[in-house]
């Protein structure tokens, strides 16, 4: 019994695939990396660092050197506390970067915005996929560029906005009411006629959730994959590993690499991270030395 087939008998909804803009995204044992170029001042990790269109490009050539499978640019920070930017400004960020990289580069190119004037110059522009971290509702207008696209795109959960999500966030069961709210923003987004496999889904980590509570939804992602659409989680370098490790200041590059060998284990198809290479190497020897099978399988063999 191989990985793969392992995998689908554990969780036997697990998307195989996700119908990009243009091309097919098919998934395997390994996990897909999501490379994160930020081009802002302001996000909670990089803030500043490639706010310069030149070095945002180089940045994202370094990660797709360093194994990333997709990219996701953005130019608007979603961190706790931050404020919304103009259109026309996330707009100069972000629309030189994609026009740079567009024929720079083969792997998929994501648009990480709220905003629909953002997602069709983004595509414009060569972006494959639309991720908005408020599902397609905080736009009036996103959902109706997300129809027209063809393009891929990602709805995540948020409890509240960036301005309100960690005040007190509360669940009854963080991982049921995820689930629920990604159940219905499936549901809408269908009816409003985007096939499903176009679609992906996340479960928002640091998104409106407590330390305890990103832990359980991490340790619980495979009950996600029950929806029949591929599961994308983005923990890297988050607030939680820092509380996690005992030091906010604390390097959290190794801590991201165990979030993702566990979600590795649990099937998840993209993991969207900063650091790349410690993590695809990571997911390379995990892979190679067994990691995703079950022992129960091992012994089978």
């Amino acid at each position: 019994m191989n990985s793969q087939e392992t995998l689908l008998q554990r969780f036997p909804c697990r998307a195989t695939s996700w119908q990009l803009r243009g091309r097919l995204l098919e998934f395997d044992r390994r996990p897909l990396l999501m490379g994160i170029i930020n081009v802002t001042p302001d996000s909670f990790s990089d803030g500043g660092k490639f706010l310069e269109t030149s070095a945002a490009v180089d940045q994202a050539l370094r990660l797709v050197d360093e194994g990333a499978d997709l990219l996701d640019i953005g130019g608007e920070s979603t961190r706790p506390y931050s404020n919304s930017v103009a259109a026309d400004e996330e707009l100069s960020r972000v629309v030189p970067v994609f026009e740079a990289l567009a024929n720079r580069v083969q792997v998929p190119l994501s648009i990480d915005t709220s905003k629909a004037a953002v997602a069709q110059a983004a595509l414009e522009a060569g972006a494959e996929i639309i991720n908005d971290v408020t599902a397609f509702t905080s736009d009036p207008d996103m959902l109706g560029v997300a129809v027209d696209s063809d393009a891929g795109i990602c709805a995540m959960h948020m409890q509240g906005n960036p301005q309100t999500m960690q005040d007190n966030p509360r669940y009854d069961d963080v991982v049921e009411e995820v689930r629920g709210y990604l159940q219905s923003r499936l549901a809408a987004l269908k009816q409003a006629g985007i096939r499903a496999e176009r679609i992906c889904l996340d479960p928002g980590i640091g998104f409106g959730k407590t330390h305890q509570h990103n832990l359980e939804l991490l340790a619980q992602c495979g009950k996600l994959h029950d929806l029949g659409c591929p599961l994308l989680v983005g923990p890297s370098r988050k607030g939680f590993l820092g509380k996690l490790l005992g030091d906010k200041r604390a390097d959290r590059t190794s801590a991201t690499v165990g979030v993702a060998l566990s979600l590795a284990r649990q099937g998840v198809q993209i993991i969207r991270v900063h650091d790349v290479r410690p993590v695809h190497e990571a997911l390379l020897a995990f892979a190679a030395s067994g990691g995703i099978d079950d022992q129960e399988s091992l012994l089978a063999d």
